[in-house]
């Protein structure tokens, strides 16, 4: 399988097993999403278009798209509008322009209302189009514009006195007569030709005359984000957060989960591997009060989600003759008298079940003593009559520290580790339980004692 199967395996896993922990926290990243909108009130945004006549460039256009959104355009704008509520910094970052294709300048306009955002693109395009003409034709020296009239009247009166010329050279057929004429009538086009060039390269002339292509439209809808694109935008963000979290949790998480890893923390050798039916994955619960034990199991937290699904298993006999093994590989191990503690960590409920199911197919020989011990301050009782001590888990619940704590409580009681054994949930195909012992059979379990450890 390729590393990417695996990953959306383990998130369809994710999804699978704590859909009740997604599904709240889908709600929360909603309302979330919901209080934004409410601090953030909503927005609209309209534009209006500005029309330029005339061949510009593309870094002229965006000289037109800084003037438009200047502070002198729009403190003009404030000042018409005259709007209480909005400074004019506010107002500055409610404006923006953009060059469209066809030299036209759109300018948009950002407000709380859709009647306001109209009337903010209206007016800054209005003036606009104002400072831009003043600029290119008001703002022209006028001495300039004096000077050009001049020369155009100038040019009309050449032209005229060049066709006086022309009728009034030789009107008879000679050829000296024509040419005159030709050439004169070719002054005369050339100066005609030189003023449109003259007219057209004006800036005053070419660029002025702006015009608003029509008001803005008043908007119908608000500005995204809106306020359903916060509660989508806030419940993907917290179920995004939920998968992420859960996959750096299954990445940091120091679990033993192989044989070599458990074999190095306590120090002893595998005795066997045992089944247990599988009840809903709750392996390793942690402890706590009532309440905070129903809402762990009412968010689906009290259920392990990162181990595989269980496989199937073999009918009952076959999982009993996996616990004789392992007590016949014990009798193979035990001195006379014949009495071993079963150590089991405190939390581990299916460790604890096979615990029970172990000694009771062990029956007296050996004489199993089952007690729970606290990973956290693990203690087990003094040496007594017992021949060491076997250590039952389920794999992938409990750390190295974890493991090596109970370990050297072990050896603080004066018990040798004489092997583990690790206990598999399966899913059985038959439910029912396991037959009694023989009838020749006695079991002994501890009974629950001092702090010195608990019994099963």
């Amino acid at each position: 399988m390729s590393e990417e199967s695996i990953r959306l395996v383990t998130i369809g896993r994710i999804f699978r097993r704590r859909w009740r922990l997604l599904a709240v926290l889908a709600v929360a990243g909603g309302l979330v999403g919901y209080g934004a909108s409410v601090v953030f009130p909503p927005t609209y945004t309209t534009s209006a278009s500005v029309l330029l006549p005339g061949q510009w460039e593309e870094r002229e256009l965006l000289t037109q798209v800084d003037i438009a959104t200047s502070s002198t355009v729009v403190d003009r704008a404030a000042a018409t509008l005259r709007w209480k509520d909005v400074s004019d910094a506010e107002l500055r970052d409610q404006v923006t322009a953009s060059a469209a294709d066809g030299n036209i300048i759109k300018i948009s306009g950002t407000a709380d209302t859709p009647q306001r955002a109209q009337q903010l693109s209206d007016q800054v395009a209005q003036q606009f189009v104002k400072f831009a003409s003043r600029i290119a034709g008001g703002g022209t020296d006028s001495a300039a514009a004096a000077e050009s009239e001049a020369l155009r009247k100038q040019v009309e009166e050449a032209n005229r006195r060049i066709t006086e010329l022309a009728d009034a050279a030789d009107p008879g057929q000679t050829v000296e007569g024509v040419q005159a004429r030709t050439e004169l009538e070719k002054l005369s086009t050339s100066l005609e030709e030189a003023m449109t060039k003259l007219d057209e390269a004006n800036p005053a002339t070419n660029k002025a005359g702006m015009v608003v292509m029509g008001p803005a439209a008043r908007p119908t809808g608000q500005a995204p984000p809106t306020r359903i694109q916060l509660i989508a935008a806030g419940t993907l963000l917290f179920l995004l957060l939920a998968v992420v979290g859960h996959l750096a949790a299954a990445r940091m998480n120091s679990r033993l989960r192989t044989e070599p890893e458990i074999t190095a923390a306590l120090g002893a050798a595998l005795l066997g591997t045992v089944e247990v039916p599988d009840r809903g994955r709750r392996g390793h619960r942690p402890e706590g009060g009532a309440r905070r034990s129903r809402l762990r199991r009412l968010l689906g937290m009290d259920t392990r989600w990162d181990l595989p699904t269980p496989p199937r298993s073999d009918d009952e006999a076959a999982r009993r003759i996996r616990y004789r093994r392992v007590c016949t590989r014990l009798r193979d191990q035990l001195p006379a008298p014949r009495r071993l503690l079963v150590v089991v960590p405190d939390g581990d409920e299916i460790a604890r079940r096979a615990a029970g199911q172990l000694a009771a197919e062990a029956a007296s020989d050996p004489l199993l003593r089952v007690v729970k011990v606290s990973v956290d301050r693990p203690i087990v009782p003094d040496r007594d009559s017992d021949s060491g001590a076997l250590v039952v888990l389920s794999a992938g619940s409990w750390t190295a520290e974890e493991l090596a704590g109970i370990a050297e409580a072990c050896a603080d009681g004066r018990h040798e580790v004489l092997g583990f054994v690790i206990a598999d949930t399966v899913r059985a195909r038959e439910t029912r339980t396991a037959g009694p012992p023989p009838d020749d059979a006695t079991l002994a379990l501890a009974v629950r004692g001092p702090a010195t450890g608990g019994s099963a």
